[in-house]
């Protein structure tokens, strides 16, 4: 393997499991601990209420935006890497 390859598989394994830190905080714990949550207010309304309805989707299509923007410029750099050697 090529240490452009390397570099790649490398940055995808970090930027995964990233972003499913995020995903688990996003689905588990705010459900997980809705009772100790229901102080903090999003547009009006509890913040578990409003994950429930809405907050966890806008994640969700945020984290897969920003997923096939970033490895799209992770599998840009590793072709230029490939291309140099």
């Amino acid at each position: 393997m090529q240490p452009s390859e390397a570099r790649h598989w490398r940055n995808n394994r970090r930027l995964t499991v990233g972003l499913l830190a995020i995903w688990f905080v996003a689905t588990f714990l705010v459900s997980g601990f809705a009772r100790e949550l229901q102080g903090i207010t999003v547009l009006g309304f509890p913040l578990p209420f409003y994950m429930g309805a809405q907050g966890a989707l806008l994640i969700y299509v945020l984290l897969v935006g920003y997923y096939a923007w970033r490895m799209g410029k992770l599998d840009a750099e590793c072709a230029a890497g490939r291309e140099d050697a």
